[in-house]
């Protein structure tokens, strides 16, 4: 009976202890916040950095995942950062991840050969978290979202 019982608490605590383990290594390594402070996100460079605002912008987080985000132009030579930033009155910068444009999304867009496009997503949590206080305003004005580039 005392080795029965022995097993079981051995077996709830390392079923507690794998479970445990692996919450807290996917909110360390797979959080879809991205952090501000990411070394590599951003150039740290001596050539001129220039900024540029979304051609487009979408915020219909209600649609569900992935429907928050801007597209960027950025001329062909240039480098973009890998980070855009979310620059908003009163609120901490707060910065999303760029992907390679969607073709559903660049259909109406106007896209020559001097420029390529970049798709920049923000946490849906994020943005509806900004919506709750009141800012949804400002979420969909085009100069608080902001991408560096340089020349390559």
């Amino acid at each position: 009976m005392l080795k029965k019982s022995l097993f079981y608490i051995l077996f709830a605590l390392s079923l507690a202890g794998v479970m445990g383990l692996s919450y807290i290594s996917d909110k360390l390594e797979r959080s879809p916040t991205v952090s501000c402070n990411k070394p590599y996100g951003f150039f740290s460079t001596k050539k001129a950095k220039q900024y540029t605002s979304p051609e487009k912008l979408v915020v219909q987080p209600w649609r569900g995942q992935h429907q928050v985000y801007a597209v960027f132009k950025i001329p062909k030579g240039y480098q973009h950062e890998y980070l855009f930033r979310l620059k908003l009155p009163g609120e901490a910068t707060r910065c999303g991840g760029l992907v390679p444009i969607e073709k559903s999304v660049s259909t109406d867009i106007s896209n020559n050969q001097e420029y390529y496009l970049v798709q920049g997503y923000l946490n849906t949590r994020i943005a509806l978290n900004l919506i709750a206080k009141g800012k949804i305003n400002d979420l969909k004005q085009a100069e608080n979202w902001q991408l560096g580039y340089v020349k390559q």
